[in-house]
């Protein structure tokens, strides 16, 4: 499993510490004091106080922009506050981390010593091997049907399916073609199962080719309740793509959804 806990923590404290200076260069813009909002049955009533000794003043209509520029600023100075609470936590994160997480102890270790251990936990690359390598019962393909192959050498049954093979392949995706699951008494095989490395968890991908057959939407929306009762969600690992015969498959949206959910 990937373990990037430093660099995202010193990614964070670069992204907080570069809003610092110009929320404050913003402040300094802004009129001093702060702004009080009262409610009196359904009307609201603003009040300027310039400092924590002072009256509060009624403002009405006409001081819309000192009320608007008050608001910015009390939001301003939490923003602030809070900015550098966090950096200075992070930081003080950063420079206690130790050198190596636990998980990367048995990557560091010479080879005569690797062949000694046991490591609490394995590679990825040993994960991913043993994943691809267990063997299941692929789906079978109907005598004189046509079948497309891919960079991997595998056969699918649409160009479509080919283009997504080969683009999870392009970007190091480890993935099965229809390995089958079963939900309930039903036993189901979706066109790609998924193995994000960053977390290991698995995902699903479904091509709908045919959006245009009613029959075939009506299989589909069948299908992906299975995927519901199985807990398995649109959006969280379940992925849908599709096209029909008048809107052909967009391979942008592939390339989004490998680039945003798989890696």
């Amino acid at each position: 499993m990937n373990i990037n806990l430093k660099s995202d923590i010193s990614a964070r404290s670069d992204l907080i510490s570069s809003l610092i200076n110009p929320v404050e260069k913003k402040l300094e813009k802004l009129p001093a004091g702060r702004l009080k909002i009262c409610h009196h049955g359904n009307k609201t009533y603003y009040y300027y106080c310039e400092n924590s000794n002072s009256s509060p003043i009624l403002l009405d209509r006409n001081d819309a922009k000192l009320i608007a520029d008050l608001a910015q600023r009390s939001y301003l100075e939490k923003v602030l506050k809070v900015s550098k609470k966090e950096v200075s936590a992070l930081n003080h994160a950063l420079k206690s981390f130790p050198e190596y997480v636990a998980e990367e102890i048995y990557d560091n270790l010479n080879e005569e010593r690797k062949k000694i251990v046991k490591p609490i936990t394995i590679s990825d690359e040993q994960f991913i091997k043993e994943w691809l390598e267990k063997p299941y019962a692929h789906k079978s393909f109907n005598e004189g049907q046509q079948v497309f192959y891919t960079a991997r050498g595998e056969t699918v049954r649409s160009k479509s399916e080919v283009i997504i093979a080969d683009r999870l392949f392009a970007n190091g995706i480890p993935y099965k073609y229809e390995c089958p699951i079963k939900i309930g008494k039903i036993t189901i095989h979706p066109d790609f199962t998924i193995l994000r490395i960053s977390d290991r968890k698995i995902m699903y991908w479904e091509h709908n080719g045919k959006m245009g057959d009613p029959d075939y939407v009506e299989k589909m929306v069948n299908r992906i309740n299975l995927y519901n009762q199985a807990e398995i969600f649109q959006g969280d690992n379940l992925f849908l793509t599709f096209e029909s015969e008048k809107t052909p498959f967009d391979i942008k949206t592939l390339d989004n959804i490998i680039n945003r959910f798989f890696k």
